[in-house]
This record gives structure tokens, sequence and C-alpha cells, in this order.
């Protein structure tokens, strides 16, 4: 139980700080904000995660995102039941998160949901498709639970010491990106529990983050399963 509520507290800590970030910094829009906002915002997400690395870490493995818990299970490095009770905790503790954050800035703050963007920042008007927003989740959802995979791997030695920097800091650059497109999700909980209060387009685009996401995480585990060097033992 104490790895459950460990990724309770971590995704809470995460979906609180990352999506607060976006609230206070004005980038939580369906016009997303200027480039000192999208970088405030994509750093915050990025050092959450890296506190959290090193807070929890030791106890649960700091997933603190769905997509992470499905990829892990599928690369054969966690049981089915765990992979499910990861998920159920990770999703209440992102809920808890955005329900303080609601009594903070207001639910009609956006609460730093995911949701489909309009391009006039970067020349093109007109609002991301479904289509477009589901391809950049995949890919940037692959890609990052890629390096999780890779960087807390046993036949790295010594450097998975290092994990939760290299994912932290790779999690800044996925924001960098996918910011302009859907807000970044590549985590079902943090998307889940932002729309659950906010309502309206999040609540209504919420399938796309939470679908691309975990097709992104299965596809990080099948490259993984490809590219590793050997079998990891646990």
């Amino acid at each position: 139980m104490k790895k459950y509520l460990a990724e309770l507290v971590g995704t809470f800590v995460l979906t609180f700080l990352g999506c607060g970030a976006a609230v206070s910094l004005g980038c939580d829009t369906a016009h997303v904000a200027g480039t000192p906002a999208v970088l405030g915002t994509a750093i915050a997400f990025g050092l959450a995660v890296v506190a959290m690395a090193y807070t929890i870490g030791g106890i649960s493995g700091c997933h603190i995102n769905p997509a992470i818990s499905l990829g892990v299970f599928l690369s054969g490095k966690m049981s089915a039941k765990d992979c499910g009770m990861y998920i159920v905790f990770q999703v209440i503790g992102a809920i808890l998160a955005a329900f303080v954050l609601c009594l903070l800035a207001g639910c009609d703050s956006g609460l730093g949901a995911n949701g489909l963007q309009t391009l006039e920042e970067i020349g093109t008007a007109g609002q991301v498709s479904v289509t477009t927003g589901l391809i950049a989740e995949i890919v940037l959802t692959a890609l990052f639970v890629l390096v999780v995979l890779g960087a807390t791997s046993k036949t790295n030695g010594a450097t998975n010491n290092f994990a939760g920097l290299a994912i932290g800091l790779s999690l800044i650059l996925i924001h960098l990106v996918g910011i302009h497109y859907t807000g970044t999700s590549v985590n079902p909980a943090r998307s889940i529990g932002p729309a659950l209060l906010a309502g309206g387009d999040a609540l209504n685009q919420l399938w796309i983050f939470i679908v691309g996401p975990f097709i992104g995480g299965a596809i990080a585990a099948g490259i993984w399963k490809v590219i590793q060097i050997d079998k990891e033992v646990e």
C-alpha cells in the first residue's frame, strides 16, 4: 500500500505544481501564452518530476503517470495488479491536486487542463485537429516513456542514479515541443484531474489525452524490448 500512496502523493505534486504554474503564468488557455509562460510551465513540470523522483523513487519507482506504468508493465518489469493499482492512485492524486488548485484559483481558471490549441503563435491560423493532437501525444509520450525505461534500466549501471534528472529534463523538452499543440499531456492522470473539474472542452477532449499517451507508452515498451541489450532480472 505504501508504494500506491507514494504514487498518489507524487502525482498530486506533479499535477498541482505543473498545472498550478500553468495557471499562474497564464499558460492555460486555448490560445497559449508567450514564450516566458511556456518556458516556465515546462520547467515546472520537469522540476516536479525531478523532485518526486528523488523523494519517492525508492518507494514506488516514481511513475506518477499511467502511461509510464503501462510501459513498465508491458516491458515485463511490474505485475498487472501493481500497474492497475498505480494507475488508480495516480488518478486519485491528480484529482485531489485539481481540487486544491480549484480552491485557490477557481475552476474557471482552466486548472491547466489540456486542450487542442490555436496555432497563431507558430504562424498558422485555426485550431489543432484531433488527428494532429493524437499524433503529438502518441509521439511525445513514446519518446518520454522510452527515456524513462532506458534511464532506469539496470543495464545502465551507476548512471541510473541520475535517472530522475534525465527524466525531468526530458519532460521539459517534451513540453517545449508539445504545449503549442495540446498543452502537453503525455500523462492521462495529469489530464483527467483538471478536466473533471474544469469541464467544457477540456472534458470533451479528454479522451485524446488518455488514448494518445497510452498508445505512446505501449509503443515505447515495444521499442525498448527491441533495443535493450539483454533481459533485466528483477
